[in-house]
């Protein structure tokens, strides 16, 4: 198979991701010029950088430009009789680190989305084996069309990650969300998603056989399948109010990069959260309690381990009022009824091997709320954490917490430490589980 040369023309000022290589997709809207920017961007962080257009691309920025800058062929069509390789789109995609599609037009999402493969940028895209950033760019009505949405969720699902435009004035006239966001920004979401990928790599090094070490740990978890749910959920009280729970996502998502790093495959259905999932990890965005009880129903039977770290909301609103509620009255009566028990009803329909980890949030009386929900629920453990401790919890990266385990009276308390740390300290406790799992059913099987 053939393997492009990648050159350098500009002077490197960041060796960190020297050598790394990355193809730039650029498609065709006015934002195309700002493709420029992003090259020169990864350039400096010691990347080296191909580029990929549309034809339409080819309107806005000249491909020359590109290669003068890059000092590498442009590719924009796998038949062009200039084109030095002629199964470009799979070399191409599959000798790379990652694949960035920046400026990404709602043409192009909806090819992606659907696997249209019929030109060299969307045919890349599905012979791609690297992690995939898209940053779209489009006016604001069709980045809101519900079409758009669809796709943009069925990409997330799939795997890709993306960098949302910011507001601002279109160069329609019009204002709103759709610009492209800047590209420093677009820059420093690649370059972590490699440096992630970069650690996982040398995480795996460190071990005889590729296995992911992680301080003492290996990849321990590998053939499971992880649930976790992370963030809070909003209940609509009308239009611009809602009902909500505290949460940043920090501990599901420090759950997901840790089962992740341990060899597991993972899903994670998130609600509202303050900062972005983990890389190389399946992502089901939702906003209510009620979605996020229909997207766990959904996933929850290929799950071996279900996680529920998501602050969700315990009430809303009986009757969502149409249009915004009038501050007319000194007081309001707001009407409130219970939301689903999701972890409940996980646990009652639960198969063989299946392990049921929940989460207890509490105020006071901390173990022995989360006993009674660790029995009350049928979970295998609890992780119970006292959300009114100022130095942890609620939007901080560290926690201090105990684990409750089912068939243990002890409590395992944990002192303040990083939420990976601790997710990694909880995951311990899920191998042990797995085992004690195993053994049982092995003296079943001898005693029958």
């Amino acid at each position: 198979m053939l393997h492009f040369n990648f050159k350098m023309s500009v002077r490197q000022t960041d060796q960190e991701f020297s050598g790394t290589r990355v193809a730039l997709g650029v498609t065709g809207g006015i934002a195309a010029y700002k493709a420029i920017e992003i090259l020169r961007g990864l350039q400096r962080a010691g990347c080296e950088v191909r580029v990929t257009m549309t034809k339409h691309a080819c309107e806005f920025v000249q491909p020359l430009t590109f290669r003068a800058l890059s000092g590498a062929y442009v590719l924009v069509d796998d038949y062009a009789a200039d084109n030095p390789d002629p199964i470009a789109h799979i070399t191409f995609s599959q000798t790379v680190d990652l694949f960035v599609i920046a400026p990404a037009t709602a043409n192009t999402l909806a090819k992606l989305a659907s696997g249209v493969a019929d030109d060299f940028l969307s045919s890349t895209y599905l012979a791609c084996t690297s992690p995939v950033v898209v940053a779209p760019a489009m006016n604001t009505v069709m980045w809101e069309h519900p079409a758009t949405q669809r796709n943009i969720q069925r990409l997330k699902d799939d795997g890709v990650h993306f960098i949302d435009p910011d507001q601002g004035e279109m160069a329609c006239g019009t204002f709103g969300p759709g610009r492209l966001s800047e590209p420093d920004r677009i820059v420093s979401a690649a370059l972590e998603i490699l440096r992630e990928r970069a650690d996982r790599s040398t995480n795996k090094a460190k071990v005889p056989g590729g296995s992911a070490q992680l301080g003492n740990r290996v990849e321990d978890l590998k053939g499971e399948h992880f649930l976790i749910t992370a963030g809070a959920t909003r209940e609509p009280i009308d239009p611009v109010r809602f009902i909500s729970n505290r949460s940043s996502g920090r501990m599901g998502f420090a759950l997901a990069a840790a089962a992740r790093d341990r060899g597991a495959d993972v899903t994670i259905v998130a609600g509202i959260t303050s900062i972005d999932p983990p890389s190389a990890v399946r992502v089901v965005s939702v906003g209510s309690a009620e979605e996020m009880r229909v997207a766990v129903s959904k996933e929850a039977g290929a799950a071996s381990v279900f996680i529920a770290a998501a602050a969700v909301s315990d009430y809303r609103a009986k009757e969502k009022a149409r249009s915004k509620i009038k501050k007319s009255e000194a007081e309001m009566e707001l009407k409130l009824e219970r939301t689903a028990d999701i972890l409940s009803e996980v646990a009652g329909a639960r198969k063989p091997g299946q392990l049921l980890i929940g989460f207890a949030a509490e105020t006071d009386d901390l173990l022995v709320h989360a006993r009674e929900k660790l029995v009350g629920k049928r979970l295998d453990a609890i992780v119970a954490n006292d959300v009114s401790r100022e130095d942890a919890g609620f939007d901080s990266e560290n926690n201090a917490v105990f684990i409750l385990l089912r068939d243990h009276p002890q409590p395992i308390e944990l002192p303040l430490m990083s939420k990976l740390e601790i997710a990694h300290r909880i995951l311990d406790e899920v191998v042990k589980l797995r085992c004690s799992h195993v053994t049982d059913r092995a003296e079943s099987a001898s005693n029958s």
